[in-house]
């Protein structure tokens, strides 16, 4: 993934805490030499410690195909992309050039963890590393904790194994044009906000919080 100074991360606290809100990414595994690489779409949770990058944990059915390649190399990629938009050429013109000038382009977040893969099949450990994902997404309760041998998940845990992904190095981008002069950001971020599509706010609200500019407000009520 190409970084270009203007869109690196700030520091670790930003990618962090856009990792925080991010939690659905693909994990790609190489395996065994000559295949070719597995791609898993997969829910996570990110914790920021322990190690100086973090840990992963995720789930996968045992029956997936993932684990003999990720057996074979355990060191993997983690990549989350979202908060995307398409800028039309126009919006990107330069100042006082005709509007045909500008070049379209793509907005979007990305962050790429670099990890080493452990596989648990402990049953208690599994039933402690699940219930801290299902308390990751579901901080209001609701679910019964997962205790081996005990209803109603004990007997589901064979079934599946724990992925604990220890990150050894971390990639992210914020790609949202702050090479570019204001005025021109103040364009796309009106082109954004009026055609308010999929992701344009989130887009939107990355290019103004990276530059410092005041952020976007909710839209008023009727």
């Amino acid at each position: 993934m190409l970084i270009h100074p203007w869109d690196a991360a700030h520091d670790s606290s930003e990618w962090r805490d856009w990792l925080t809100r991010h939690d659905f990414g693909q994990l790609a595994v190489n395996g065994p030499a000559g295949e070719p690489p597995w791609v898993q779409p997969m829910h996570f949770r990110y914790d920021s410690e322990p190690g100086p990058h973090g840990q992963v944990l995720a789930h996968l059915a045992r029956p997936n195909p993932i684990w003999p390649a990720l057996e074979a190399n355990p060191t993997v990629l983690l990549s989350v992309v979202d908060d995307y938009a398409f800028i039309p050429g126009p919006w990107a013109a330069p100042e006082g050039g005709p509007p045909e000038s500008g070049t379209p382009t793509s907005f979007y977040a990305a962050v790429q963890l670099r990890c080493t893969a452990h596989v648990v099949d402990d049953p208690a450990e599994k039933a402690r590393l699940l219930d801290r994902q299902v308390a990751h997404f579901q901080p209001a309760g609701g679910t019964a904790p997962v205790t081996a041998g005990e209803a109603p998940f004990g007997r589901l845990l064979s079934g599946l194994r724990v992925l604990r992904l220890d990150v050894t190095e971390v990639r992210a981008k914020f790609k949202y044009a702050n090479h570019k002069p204001e005025p021109v950001q103040d364009r796309i971020v009106e082109g954004l906000t009026t055609r308010a599509g999929p992701g344009d706010r989130e887009a939107a609200t990355h290019q103004l919080r990276r530059r410092g500019a005041q952020p976007l407000r909710p839209p008023s009520r009727p």
